[in-house]
């Protein structure tokens, strides 16, 4: 019985045990965290509407009552949309969208005005990509907030979205960015690295693992359409990914509860040698990523000069539509 290794006794039936508990401990946390962020993404898009003001807009611009210049769902007052041939997502111009804090690589670059690439993930460009983006945080953040709490899926959030607007920052330089895909796809990412770090809890993983990179894959490839923000996605789920093997390892089977074992059972250290590895390598990665990003950020560096062939990354030009190649 001296120095017997706890996770090797009944063998294969505790690594299911271990993994259903891990699954019925974890749900223990209540999320409230990502409900409050759909709520605050809801509340600025009502306040962008509200000082988007169309009706005043399309007046002081002194344009005619002609279909393509009118307001969208007049009825709503000065929170009507701005024309559709505008704005085709149901939302504000892209005017009101630079003022309340759209990331815009001119300002943050020339006028310091660094805030621009947080405030940008809570803004919007209409109702489309709005509720498209709080289904999905709904449908992956609550979950995340469940099983891990919401001290570290607030921060991988967060971060990711920092990330995401980093990378953005570096190779989208003519248009504005708004949106919290970069955040979402950081908690995909996230989600990864935490089926890898912690593969031998789970049954079932590599229908798991293949499921999940189906649909990263799919979003990824939407992402190659004009005036879709590819690098945020990117950015973001990269800082996602490697927040993931950081903040998300599980401990190893019996350390919980190493204090309740028998005398004479050994019980490991509390995380795998290969997560410790991950974990130092993730954090390293991820320090050198964010200096990278931020001090070529602010020398102005233009990341398609170093990366021709990035330009495909964020939209591919076909018969039906053109790219902006500048």
């Amino acid at each position: 019985m001296a120095g017997e290794d706890v996770e090797n006794r009944g063998g294969e039936k505790n690594n299911h045990s271990s993994a259903h508990a891990v699954e019925d401990r974890d749900r223990g946390w209540v999320s409230w965290l990502i409900p409050m962020f759909v709520v605050a993404n809801i509340a600025v898009f009502v306040v962008e509407m509200y000082l988007n003001n169309c009706p005043k807009h399309i007046k002081n611009r002194g344009l005619g009552y002609r279909d393509g210049d009118r307001c969208v769902a007049r009825f709503f007052g000065r929170l009507s949309f701005q024309p559709l041939r505008e704005n085709p997502l149901f939302g504000p111009s892209s005017s009101t969208l630079r003022r309340l804090g759209a990331l815009d690589w001119d300002k943050v670059v020339h006028h310091h005005q660094g805030w621009r690439l947080v405030s940008c993930i809570w803004l919007h460009a209409g109702v489309i990509h709005l509720v498209a983006n709080m289904l999905s945080l709904v449908l992956v953040g609550i979950r995340l907030e469940q099983h891990f709490g919401f001290v570290r899926i607030g921060i991988i959030y967060l971060l990711s979205g920092f990330g995401g607007s980093i990378l953005s920052s570096l190779f989208i330089q003519n248009r504005i960015s708004v949106g919290a895909s970069g955040a979402l796809f950081g908690l995909l990412g996230a989600m990864l690295s935490e089926l890898i770090t912690n593969w031998s809890i789970y049954t079932n993983k590599v229908a798991a693992l293949l499921t999940l990179l189906v649909i990263v894959l799919i979003n990824l490839a939407v992402g190659i359409l004009p005036h879709v923000d590819n690098f945020a996605h990117i950015g973001g789920f990269l800082t996602g990914f490697l927040l993931g093997f950081i903040l998300l390892p599980r401990p190893q089977f019996g350390w919980k509860e190493r204090h309740n074992l028998p005398a004479g059972i050994r019980v490991k250290s509390k995380y795998k040698p290969h997560q410790y590895a991950l974990w130092l390598v993730s954090l390293i990665l991820l320090i050198t990523g964010f200096t990278l990003g931020l001090v070529m950020l602010f020398r102005g560096v233009n990341g398609y000069k170093h990366c021709h062939w990035c330009r495909y990354v964020s939209c591919v030009p076909t018969s039906k539509w053109k790219c902006d190649e500048s």
